[in-house]
């Protein structure tokens, strides 16, 4: 048994174009998964799919240009898929936003709509639209990349934390609700991982030393220390896992803050 193996799943990944979405779809084509490059620009996720299928062979990976804030446009995602790959088996609901940084006071009201929107609602809507096909199938595997923002306290993501809390509440939910179908549902919560998404707070000095004194490894992560995580949730190595977050830090979150 390949515990791993990935052979006959349909993966929809959510902001594949780059960072931790892109890590994840390579490294789910590798262990054998047709692949959904999904992002805003069609041509950053042509490129992605162009480089899987060269890796990969031919007809591993397709590109779906969609915008996470339009339910029309995540229906259209999924239409296409299943019109090209058949339904989605593991879906990864990766992308998000946060338009802002600083202290609760200052977020605007449109800004905190947007980052509740997309980081929670757009995940409700895409999950819907993939779990009905899983369920009649009877296996499915639905993943949400939430933050450790979420299990602790922040002064200045304070909007992006809640919603990533959030997520790993909805993870739990339907767990139960999808578990007797063979569905399961679970977060992954990364740490801090240099990409462009987190680019302010790794290009920033002080920032960077804060987190890499306070983290076990004492650095950062790279989008494929997460890569690992989604590829077991979403295979049989997972296959008794649901409803849970699995925290991919570093050990930022073990240390109490201490030094």
């Amino acid at each position: 048994m390949k515990l791993f193996d990935m052979t006959g799943e349909i993966a929809l990944i959510t902001g594949s174009s780059r960072g931790i979405g892109k890590a994840i779809a390579e490294a789910m084509a590798a262990h054998g998964a047709k692949v959904v490059i999904s992002s805003r620009k069609q041509d950053a996720c042509d490129t992605v799919a162009a480089e899987l299928n060269a890796a990969h062979g031919a007809g591993t990976a397709i590109a779906v240009a969609a915008n996470i804030s339009s339910k029309e446009e995540l229906q259209r995602l999924v239409d296409t898929t299943a019109n090209t790959f058949g339904p989605v088996s593991a879906l990864v609901c990766n992308a998000a936003t946060n338009p802002y940084y600083g202290p609760s006071a200052g977020i605007a009201d449109e800004q905190f709509r947007k980052v509740l929107d997309n980081n929670i609602l757009a995940n409700h809507w895409l999950i819907h639209m993939c779990a009905p096909a899983m369920i009649e199938a009877g296996q499915g595997s639905i993943t949400i990349i939430s933050s450790m923002g979420g299990l602790r306290g922040s002064t200045v993501l304070g909007a992006y934390a809640i919603s990533k809390a959030a997520d790993m509440q909805m993870a739990r939910n339907l767990a139960d609700e999808f578990g007797s179908a063979g569905v399961r549902v679970n977060c992954i919560a990364p740490g801090l991982i240099r990409t462009d998404f987190a680019r302010a707070l790794w290009e920033n000095p002080e920032t960077l030393a804060h987190v890499t004194r306070v983290t076990s490894l004492k650095r950062i992560g790279e989008p494929e220390e997460i890569a690992g995580a989604a590829v077991f949730l979403s295979s049989r190595a997972g296959a008794y896992t649901t409803g849970q977050t699995i925290v991919c830090d570093g050990g930022a979150t073990s240390t109490g803050g201490g030094t």
